[in-house]
């Protein structure tokens, strides 16, 4: 028998030179299927080539009687379950019994529904197909103490290749056994590119699955090799995916040794974590200087840091040094990540700092910092591609941007609103921006009006009951009054010719401040939201964004860069605390910031803005993409003299813009 093999994966089986094509489903002799595609059991088939009879796979293809092979209806027969064993042909015979605590619940309700595949072997029978469900019924068995009588489906004794192949395409159908087997599997897909939802659809997995079976590439290969045989349980192994490489030696010292016993379950996990000590070997900062405490090792190699708070803001001030040391170096973008959470290496692809790679710090709760140089994510890696192939975008790779998309739609919105309505009180500037519209044009101008409809509820609902929306609402009620005092009832922008001479002739009626009144109503109304104009009307307005706009707690939810959060604190607390707050999560340092503008436990600062909010407008991390800045660099220059010109990183940014 020939095996052809794809990754991983058994997609033809040859038998004596013969190769046919059929599709593996499930069948259960008359009884509903709820899915065809998977067995008994819930587990998926695999697609696999094959020519036989469907008995000789221990599933049926077709009811019996369609069969065109006159062996194709085995003899069925109920067997006592004492008279069953594991046969030396089942692929798996020499294996440890397997977990059944899936199935158990199903087969004490229901029974099997899927008659196990079994031939004459001894004194017994050997079950060839059905191992899960042949140990699952001892369990049974073992529980009430009572004899079992179980349906098979019964081999001719001498036909040994069929019973091995029958073994060989119900496991092959199947997720491998073991999570080692199961690593061992995903691992090939992964280093081969494939991402965590690829590989997930390939096995017919969930995606949390992929990603914790994938932890295990975490561990050292002593302790995979451990745990492959069934020296550590699951329990351990899971917690261990936690460990540092320099843990885990330690815990592997203490499992080799013969007078120490290393921690095993949940002991193991609160070693790693929360009982784990902070030595001074982790320290990034300058121990001379270290105003904390710390005690003396017993042997004098290294010390241990008595305080983890102090050590903490001592450890995050110098990692914030450290950041700012790659950012100067040319560094695309350096992510620290939450405390705690481990680098998940298969998520990633290495690039080097030439071809937009990024720098990913590792931040254990033993206070190991590790920085892994030179990776990209996968949909990164794509892009570039992308940009790279003949017909793509060649541009290169911007800065991860400081705002997510619906945040940068809030910003917009918000701006636009006091924006526009800041050009309700300048007449004369909505007739000369009126006059570029009508000249150059834009994506409002067929002529129609800015409807500001948001993808998100709560960025609609603070849109709508903001300062601006309200004057704008008022503004438009005083313009129909006009035209409803000179006899016109309604306006519609419906292109009809009589109404559009009736709105002419209301407007020959009205005098210059309220044709302008108008005017600038209607130049207000079809001001498009975000982009250089809106940045333009507001320096040429002097718009005062503090009156129209305040933090507000949707806005907070909506940033999640913790580079702009950090920022944030630097800016409305200090620098200092923004440092020793780089390794909070983000939800923290967003409270911090709520706690400034409201006073808890401090003076309140309720006019703090953004540079977001500002005029004009300013990113609030280096080089980063950020709409309402990257707007303002480009016509900048149009609205400021020489010396308030934007910076040079800015006016970089505008030249590359213009080009």
């Amino acid at each position: 028998m020939t095996l052809v093999i794809e990754e991983s994966r058994v997609v033809e089986i040859w038998v004596d030179g013969r190769a046919p094509l059929i599709g593996l489903h499930d069948y259960d002799w008359g009884e509903t299927d709820p899915d065809a595609n998977r067995d008994a059991e819930g587990l998926p088939f695999s697609p696999i080539n094959w020519k036989g009879p469907a008995w000789a796979l221990g599933l049926s293809l077709y009811p019996p009687e369609q069969e065109d092979n006159p062996m194709a209806q085995p003899a069925l027969k109920t067997l006592p379950l004492e008279q069953l064993h594991i046969s030396k042909l089942n692929m798996r015979h020499n294996r440890k019994a397997p977990d059944v605590s899936d199935i158990l619940p199903s087969i004490r309700e229901k029974g099997i529904r899927q008659t196990l595949l079994v031939r004459p072997e001894g004194d017994g029978y050997g079950v060839v197909a059905g191992r899960r469900r042949f140990h699952a019924l001892q369990v049974i068995a073992a529980e009430t103490g009572k004899s079992i009588a179980v349906p098979c489906a019964i081999m001719e004794a001498d036909d040994d290749a069929a019973a091995v192949e029958a073994s060989l395409i119900e496991n092959v159908a199947h997720l491998p056994a073991t999570e080692m087997e199961q690593y061992n599997a995903f691992g090939k897909l992964a280093h081969a590119g494939r991402t965590v939802e690829e590989i997930a659809g390939h096995f017919g997995v969930t995606d949390l699955k992929v990603r914790r079976i994938l932890a295990l590439a975490n561990l050292s290969s002593p302790i995979r090799a451990l745990y492959a045989k069934d020296e550590i349980d699951p329990e351990t192994i899971r917690a261990l995916t936690l460990a540092t490489k320099d843990q885990q030696a330690d815990w592997l010292a203490l499992f080799r040794s013969e007078t120490e016993r290393a921690p095993m379950g949940r002991a193991c996990k609160a070693w790693i974590t929360g009982g784990a000590t902070i030595t001074t070997d982790k320290a990034l900062f300058d121990l001379a200087i270290y105003e904390g405490k710390v005690a003396a090792d017993l042997f004098g190699e290294t010390g241990v840091f008595a305080e983890a708070d102090t050590f903490w803001k001592a450890q995050s001030a110098a990692l914030a040094a450290k950041v700012e040391t790659y950012i100067d170096a040319g560094w695309r973008n350096v992510e620290v990540l939450e405390r705690g959470k481990y680098f998940a290496s298969w998520e990633y692809l290495k690039r080097p700092r030439t071809k937009g790679g990024s720098v990913i710090v590792e931040v254990r709760d033993d206070g190991t910092v590790t920085f892994h140089e030179g990776y990209i994510t996968q949909a990164e890696a794509r892009k570039l591609e992308k940009r790279a192939r003949p017909d793509g975008d060649a541009e290169a790779a911007d800065t991860k941007p400081e705002m997510s998309g619906p945040l940068a739609q809030y910003i917009a919105l918000h701006r636009h609103g006091a924006a526009r309505t800041t050009l309700l009180g300048h007449p004369g500037i909505a007739l000369r921006l009126m006059v570029a519209h009508a000249m150059v044009g834009s994506a409002l101008w067929t002529v129609r009006r800015h409807d500001f409809l948001a993808r998100k509820e709560d960025i609609q609902a603070s849109v709508e009951a903001s300062r601006a929306a309200a004057e704008m609402r008022a503004a438009g009620d005083h313009v129909r009054s006009l035209f409803d005092a000179h006899g016109v009832a309604s306006l519609r922008a419906n292109g009809d010719a009589y109404h559009l001479s009736e709105v002419f002739a209301a407007l020959l009626e009205m005098n210059d401040a309220e044709t302008l009144t108008v005017l600038a109503f209607v130049m207000a109304d079809t001001l498009e939201a975000g982009g250089p104009v809106v940045e333009a009307v507001a320096v040429a307005t002097e718009t005062d964004m503090a009156a129209y706009w305040k933090p507000e707690r949707v806005f907070l939810d909506l940033v999640r860069d913790k580079r702009a959060i950090n920022a944030m604190v630097a800016d409305i607390a200090s620098p200092s605390t923004a440092k020793a707050a780089l390794t909070d999560t983000g939800k923290a340092q967003k409270e911090l910031v709520w706690n400034r503008i409201t006073g808890e436990e401090c003076e309140a600062n309720p006019g703090w803005r953004p540079g977001w909010m500002q005029v004009p407008p300013t990113r609030l991390v280096t080089n980063a993409g950020s709409p309402p800045a990257d707007a303002w660099v480009r016509i900048a220059s149009l609205f400021t003299s020489g010396e308030d010109e934007a910076s040079p990183e800015d006016q970089s940014v505008a030249e590359q813009d213009a080009a």
